[in-house]
């Protein structure tokens, strides 16, 4: 198969989000997909794309241009406006819009809320919904998904899609991570930025601690956390909780840290001679199987959320997804084969929650059942995780 049979079959993967039939924000890193979905959900929508400098500067200047925009094509009644931070005036004319319940429906994207949110731009009251477009899923690749390509290049389908992956990911993190950032105006030293990137880096998957990050970086520990929320508002990371319902042993109450995909994990971390390769793998895995659950909750109709257990005495189990009719305590291990200590945690969680299913997710090919644990290859686990449906039974 010739490349561009590759790509043209890559862009056909579909993708488990579900549109809503109403209005709504779709919010998700740049790379992930968001116009390509929408291009295809909606072929004869009105497209206002903001990322055309000119249109972006008329629009600016007179917000109501897109009242005339939607009046001269009367019979396009879904309107996308893509990059909508670009213009959060547009909203107001929007809001207007929805009020007169003339039967459009707008499509609003965007790589960030911080923009809008900093603006103080009309959110449209409830008045649409917020859906999450993330990287691919394992599942949406089907046969297609490599388990070592995942962890090397990561899911973005900008990268997936790419015949030379890692220059894509350099370009990715030189032009959007730091100069689109700077020149959005959210931060004012780009070097002092990277050496935080840098410094971030080695808390993927890890508990954080501003404290550490600000003394490694030489940065203030304010200026630290002002560069994680802006990290979170673009969607390319996201801390996950501790899980303590019903506590009854004492627990840590620091969240932990994750990039969203691995691929921009792998190369914002900085290597050399001196940092063991096994434990960059081990941070990777776990993150990728972190991005896959974040997505999973996204997708699926029913109410669930990402945490995470450990307690002060060092128990600590990975994941747990907690909502209306999900329970499940998950373990990560970057290893072939499972050994008696691997369990230790999943063991003292199910001591205190026996309502839970517990997992164990390893780099080996056999099905394991141990006590009430089951362990599962990870890329089984992956490529079995759906939307909608129970995780780590799907045989």
């Amino acid at each position: 198969m010739s490349f561009c049979d590759k790509g043209q079959q890559m862009s056909m993967y579909p993708r488990y989000f579900q549109e809503p039939k109403v209005s709504y924000f779709l919010f998700g890193p740049r790379g992930t997909g968001k116009t390509t979905l929408i291009r295809k959900l909606h072929p004869d929508a009105l497209w206002v794309d903001l990322l055309q400098p000119e249109l972006e500067r008329s629009l600016l200047s007179r917000p109501e241009m897109l009242l005339e925009m939607i009046e001269a094509e009367p019979r396009k009644k879904t309107v996308v406006i893509d990059e909508v931070q670009k213009v959060p005036s547009l909203l107001n004319v929007v809001h207007l819009m929805i009020e007169k319940k003339e039967g459009y429906q707008f499509v609003l994207t965007g790589s960030s809320s911080r923009k809008l949110k900093r603006t103080g731009a009309n959110l449209l009251g409830g008045r649409a919904y917020r859906k999450t477009l993330h990287p691919f899923m394992a599942s949406e690749l089907g046969e297609d998904f490599d388990l070592g390509q995942a962890l090397s290049r990561g899911m973005l389908p900008l990268v997936v899609h790419s015949l030379d992956p890692r220059s894509v990911l350099d370009v990715y993190i030189s032009l959007y991570l730091k100069e689109e950032i700077q020149a959005e105006g959210l931060i004012r030293n780009l070097e002092q930025f990277t050496r935080f990137l840098d410094a971030i880096s080695f808390s993927h998957g890890a508990i954080l601690n501003t404290t550490n990050i600000a003394r490694e970086s030489e940065i203030k520990r304010s200026t630290v956390g002002n560069y994680i929320d802006i990290l979170e508002e673009l969607l390319l990371a996201y801390q996950i909780p501790i899980f303590e319902k019903r506590a009854a042993r004492q627990l840590t109450s620091h969240s932990k840290f994750y990039l969203f995909d691995s691929g921009v994990f792998q190369i914002l971390r900085p290597k050399g001679p001196l940092d063991r390769s096994q434990e960059i793998d081990g941070a990777a895995l776990e993150g990728l199987v972190a991005q896959h659950l974040t997505a999973w909750c996204d997708y699926s109709r029913q109410q669930a959320a990402v945490y995470f257990w450990r307690t002060r005495a060092g128990l600590e189990v990975d994941f747990v997804i907690y909502g209306e009719d999900s329970f499940y305590a998950i373990e990560v291990k970057n290893a072939k084969k499972v050994f008696p200590q691997d369990l230790k945690g999943l063991r003292a969680f199910l001591e205190d929650y026996p309502e839970a299913k517990a997992f164990l997710l390893y780099q080996g090919k056999e099905r394991l059942k141990i006590g009430e644990i089951l362990c599962l290859p990870v890329v089984e686990f992956l490529r079995d995780l759906i939307p909608n449906q129970p995780i780590g039974l799907n045989k």
